[in-house]
């Protein structure tokens, strides 16, 4: 195969995304198969399970793919429309510790992308930039035959290992919204299977996305689960984004439980199994939830933003959970460690059941009055300079502590704010959160001398 000239654009911190038939051609997918599955044979790994999501594109960008895998002579064992998290559960359960989900996740329909793992481990920064290295190389292994394929599936055993692992207190009834994203069947099957009586929106497939957005982490796609709570008689409503990875939760009276309140209910329960256990956080998440942990007899840790990069500090800490405030979470005591929303649907049920008023116990979480994530807008690649000076030279007036492991996070007695280089998209994620409106309101006032210090041109979104 001669190399078309693959666009660098598509290889992201975390995984390759891009706009389908402009950077993410069919061409461009077979070629990046050819590259995983040299990797693969480097690595004398034999089989790479390959699934993908609901999207339009999906079955093209799947042919493409595993032709370019086989081509090296990798296997494919093809495991169908499934979300993520049965794909990750399938390099598990068939042993090969390998696989590639094509999917767009949460972003607009005329996207796709690929999210990869190779022998046990989620390919992140350096190992995706590899991936274009051989591409832009020619350093594609031939193989002496084509790969074999074969199909297999693994949903049954996938909600099997949940269903006799999981168990609830008593039967509830749920409101779920898949944005008909590819977790609408696998999740009403599960919750049923669970026991639970289950109001459905938006459950059947449709990679158009015709009813909103499959993205729980803005509020505006939670407004159809708050009225269906509204006007039914189920106690709790669960989201789900476009791959099934990550979870949104609203309770009974409207409320959004943010993924880093959900974090200390899971921390909780975990550390009662697991005393003394390491729960992993990342730098977006509040301050009430590190001496929640240690209360708890926890050990705290903060990591850096990034589904594969908490991932990859969860395998070498061997913690038995982690989540980060975008809504992945990580169990790894009762379950392999990758993210799952659909798992952490089941296991936030098995606490929850065990109340008569499972809203009130989420409700009475510790909260703060905070921002949800504020972006601002640079040119491409500004926003790693424009943090690199703000570390460097500006000053936060009366901040306690700076962690500086991924931006700047500056810590204040009565609340943070918090500065850091999206690694997929030329902004700078900013997100303050204050024990009061008035601490709020001080130390974005601090962040906004800082910024502009070193950027005064800036258009501040706050």
């Amino acid at each position: 195969m001669t190399a078309p000239r693959v666009a660098p654009s598509l290889f992201k911190a975390y995984d390759i995304r891009g706009v389908v038939d402009t950077a993410l051609t069919p061409d461009a997918v077979r070629f990046i198969g050819a590259a995983l599955g040299s990797e693969a044979a480097d690595r004398k790994l034999p089989a790479i399970c390959v699934g993908r999501d609901g999207r339009l594109s999906g079955p093209l960008l799947r042919d493409a793919l595993v032709a370019g895998i086989t081509s090296t002579g990798t296997d494919v064992i093809d495991v169908g429309m499934v979300p993520t998290p049965v794909l990750y559960f399938s390099t598990v359960h068939l042993d090969t510790g390998s696989g590639v989900e094509i999917t767009g996740s949460h972003n607009p329909p005329e996207y796709n992308g690929l999210k990869m793992m190779l022998g046990g481990a989620t390919l992140h920064g350096d190992a995706i930039q590899a991936l274009r290295a051989r591409i832009e190389q020619g350093a594609l292994i031939r193989g002496k035959a084509a790969g074999a394929e074969r199909m297999a599936d693994v949903l049954p055993a996938y909600l099997d290992r949940i269903r006799t692992t999981v168990k609830l207190a008593r039967p509830m009834k749920i409101a779920i919204d898949c944005g008909n994203g590819v977790a609408g069947p696998t999740a009403v099957a599960l919750f049923r299977a669970l026991g639970c009586a289950v109001v459905e929106l938006f459950t059947d497939i449709d990679g158009t996305f015709p009813n909103h957005h499959p993205d729980p982490a803005h509020p505006e796609n939670l407004e159809d689960l708050i009225r269906a709570l509204r006007e039914t008689d189920a106690e709790l409503g669960l989201a789900f984004d476009g791959d099934g990875d990550r979870l949104g939760v609203v309770t009974k009276d409207g409320q959004i439980i943010y993924p880093d309140r959900q974090i200390m209910l899971f921390a909780q329960d975990i550390l009662a199994a697991n005393p003394g256990g390491e729960i992993i956080f990342d730098v977006k998440c509040t301050r009430r939830l590190a001496p929640w942990i240690r209360e708890r007899g926890g050990r705290p840790t903060m990591w850096r933003t990034g589904h594969s990069l908490i991932k990859a500090k969860l395998k070498e800490s061997g913690a038995p959970f982690a989540g980060e405030m975008s809504g992945h979470l990580f169990f790894n005591d009762r379950w392999p460690g990758f993210d799952d929303g659909l798992y952490a649907g089941a296991r936030l049920l098995e606490i929850l059941s065990r109340s008569v008023d499972p809203s009130a116990m989420l409700n009475a979480l510790p909260s703060a009055v905070s921002t949800p994530e504020l972006h601002l807008h640079t040119a491409e690649g500004e926003n790693f300079a424009l943090v690199e000076r703000l570390k460097s030279q500006a000053t936060f007036a009366g901040a306690e502590q700076l962690i500086t492991i991924d931006g700047v996070r500056a810590e204040w007695s009565d609340g943070f704010g918090l500065a850091r280089p999206s690694n997929t998209t030329p902004v700078v994620v900013l997100r303050f959160e204050g024990d009061t409106p008035e601490a709020l309101a001080r130390i974005q006032s601090s962040f906004r001398a800082a910024i502009l210090s070193v950027a005064p041109q800036a258009k501040l979104p706050f």
